[in-house]
């Protein structure tokens, strides 16, 4: 892929800003957004992170047939949706019983919210590891980094990372309460007679819609689509959003949408975000980029996670159009730059639509989850370019 930068005037403008600090002054760069994009999204003030490990919450596993300080190490890449008028978000736990990233059990907790900003978790976590079918898939390593979307009948149904420390694998769930669910394995497991059953994947966002200020799992060409992948972003399709066919070339190989980039903060992944959205200027898809530490963009941390946006033609979601060419949301906190993940990261996974604001929900280095705020009644911008 070409190193060269190509200008779109109606895509992202920079502007300066002058400020003077200390008898100094400094040039800011402001990120502008194109109409298109969801921001600018901002950091509520003295909310973040909204929600850290606890060292006193004891669950019993039925694996380890002992009790576990399920949370006391990490709280991280959370899931958000709606459920009777209050924001619940699942996050994404980790205990003690290891070392380094991958190397704990993971779990998932669950915390409400009727303003979006503050708090009440459970005690337990409502989505673990167990001795049932999909054990095999998920022990030792947990159930991770889920994104969550509703059908307009109230059937939430979850995609998540089944991790048994060999194979991570994208694997549905499915809920009426968001607590007690169901579990129907890897994702895709049935497509192309289990061609892709050992595939490393991982990062589902399913297709919605705002219909009448709720946000809806939306059916396209009458069938449901999802973006996925972790590397590149691919795509799949579902008639019952549980069993997916990955789409493919004419050879069989994966459909890339769009990849990595050198010399941009989405260097070296380009991972699917929260549900991706469509809207009447075509469909977003908020995604992670990682900033490769060799071809990267020199402006940035080495390895850093920031978030983009993607556009996609509202007819054919598989049609990519255009990506922004800066991230619209970077580490700015401490708590954001380093972490479990010492070179930083907001890794946004889940965003929902409340009170005609969009609450975003994102992973702090690998360590705790924070909240931004985007009011489309605002102007738009992006977290500032460094």
């Amino acid at each position: 892929m070409s190193n060269m930068k190509p200008i779109f005037l109606f895509l992202f403008v920079t502007t300066m800003m002058t400020c003077t600090i200390h008898g100094q002054s400094f040039q800011h760069k402001e990120n502008q957004l194109p109409d298109w994009a969801f921001g600018g999204f901002e950091r509520p003030k003295n909310v973040n992170p909204v929600i850290s490990p606890i060292e006193n919450t004891k669950f019993y596993c039925p694996l380890t047939k002992d009790s576990i300080a399920w949370e006391s190490n990490d709280t991280f890449n959370p899931a958000a949706t709606l459920y009777n008028g209050e924001i619940v978000v699942l996050y994404r736990a980790e205990d003690k019983s290891g070392v380094g990233i991958g190397h704990r059990t993971s779990r998932l907790g669950y915390a409400t919210s009727t303003d979006g900003t503050h708090f009440k978790r459970e005690k337990a976590p409502v989505f673990y590891p167990d001795s049932d079918s999909q054990k095999e898939l998920e022990w030792p390593g947990g159930c991770e980094d889920p994104r969550v979307a509703v059908t307009e009948d109230g059937l939430y149904v979850m995609m998540y990372t089944q991790w048994n420390r060999h194979i991570p694998r994208l694997a549905v769930a499915t809920s009426r309460n968001l607590k007690e669910w169901t579990k129907h394995g890897p994702a895709f497991a049935k497509a192309y007679d289990g061609k892709f059953f050992n595939l490393g994947c991982k990062s589902g966002s399913i297709l919605t819609e705002v219909v009448k200020g709720k946000q809806l799992i939306k059916k396209i060409n009458g069938k449901y689509f999802m973006y996925w992948g972790e590397e590149h972003v691919f795509a799949a399709t579902s008639d019952d959003l549980i069993n997916w066919t990955p789409i493919v070339n004419i050879d069989g190989s994966l459909k890339k949408l769009f990849s990595p980039r050198d010399g941009y903060f989405d260097s070296h992944l380009t991972e699917c975000g929260p549900p991706a959205i469509y809207t009447p200027k075509g469909i977003v898809l908020l995604y992670n980029g990682k900033n490769h530490s060799g071809r990267g963009d020199k402006r940035y941390t080495a390895n850093v996670y920031a978030a983009g946006q993607a556009l996609f033609d509202a007819n054919d979601p598989t049609r990519f159009i255009t990506r922004l060419d800066e991230p619209f949301f970077r580490p700015m906190d401490s708590f954001e730059k380093s972490g479990q993940y010492v070179d930083g990261t907001v890794f946004i996974e889940g965003m929902v639509y409340f009170k005609n604001k969009w609450y975003l929900y994102y992973g702090c280095a690998d360590s705790k989850v924070g909240v931004a705020v985007y009011d489309p009644k605002r102007p738009a911008k992006a977290d500032p370019l460094p």
